[in-house]
């Protein structure tokens, strides 16, 4: 039973959750990677996938360290359901790579609660994120979750809230050196911005309709569970189980603003659902309806382009 195998967190489980991710990545970019044999193309998708990876080992480690869900391997195996659903997630190399600097900011926003090494985590987290608006523009907008994380834990220390702008100019400056070193050109907000796409009709397609319908119904009915275990968490837990909300709410804003609306901008959304889902599966009770969905869940990626 899949509900059983996932119900632990051992190596087992997450080569198999890796080698799934693998398998549709593959798939996805068999035909941009041999086609014509290039190194550098074969080079680069390969380290996308590496990245791809770690990032599962980076979300095992936020909820675990952080005891934002029990010893499971729900929550990558659901983030791994989720981001192979989407063909244009696993072609769309920098959303993710920028989509694995938010996971390391997010690790160290919520790491501000052992109220340890403040401005330095502050200072990483930002700088994570700016990086990752390199990679995907509207990915800055999650620097909002950095403001929160200090209002919810080291707000009331004014030279806290000075520390993100810091970072943020140490990025351009890195950025600027780069350019004018290797280009000879400085970097320019036109080259760093991404204008917004409003245009959805490629929502319309069944490919991106079926599995964010399926997504966003599974968000419904795992939320109100979610509210449940906030409502009952101590003081000290409760400000973690709200920034996982604000992750969320972002997501939707940065899906909202993306330059392209081809399904691959929902990958930031993955990561907080995710582990909201993670909580419901872990709950007791309804095990025959859990493992129905589970499974659902695992042959989405695969019925859907047999289907359609």
């Amino acid at each position: 039973m899949l509900t059983s195998f996932f119900s632990k967190s051992k190596p087992i489980n997450f080569l198999a959750v890796a080698f799934f991710m693998a398998i549709f990545y593959l798939l996805a970019n068999a035909q941009a990677m041999f086609s014509s044999f290039s190194f550098y193309t074969i080079a680069s998708r390969v380290g996308v996938l590496i990245l791809f990876i770690i990032s599962i080992s980076v979300l095992n480690f936020i909820a675990k360290k952080n005891e934002l869900t029990k010893r499971s391997a729900y929550k990558i195996i659901i983030f791994a359901v989720f981001a192979v659903s989407f063909p244009e997630i696993l072609r769309n190399g920098p959303v993710i790579v920028a989509n694995l600097c938010i996971l390391l900011a997010l690790r160290r926003i919520i790491s501000l609660r052992s109220q340890k090494d403040i401005q330095k985590k502050i200072f990483d987290a930002t700088f994570w994120i700016c990086i990752a608006s390199l990679f995907y523009f509207w990915s800055i907008l999650f620097l909002i979750i950095v403001y929160t994380g200090i209002l919810l834990h080291v707000g009331s220390y004014f030279k806290n809230w000075l520390v993100p702008p810091i970072s943020f100019f140490a990025v351009l400056a890195l950025v600027t050196s780069f350019d004018i070193i290797v280009y000879g050109n400085y970097y320019t907000f036109y080259d760093w911005f991404q204008p917004s796409n409003f245009d959805f009709k490629h929502y319309n397609d069944a490919e991106i309709l079926i599995p964010l319908s399926v997504i966003l119904a599974l968000m419904i009915w795992t939320i109100f569970y979610y509210f449940g275990l906030l409502q009952k968490a101590s003081i000290n837990s409760r400000p973690t189980y709200i920034l996982v909300l604000i992750t969320l709410v972002l997501s939707v804003g940065v899906a909202l603003f993306s330059p392209v609306k081809d399904g691959s901008e929902f990958l930031f959304f993955f990561v907080p659902l995710s582990i909201i889902a993670s909580n419901y599966f872990e709950g007791k009770g309804e095990k025959l309806f859990k493992e129905i969905l589970l499974i659902g869940l695992v042959l989405m990626p695969i019925l859907i382009p047999i289907l359609f």
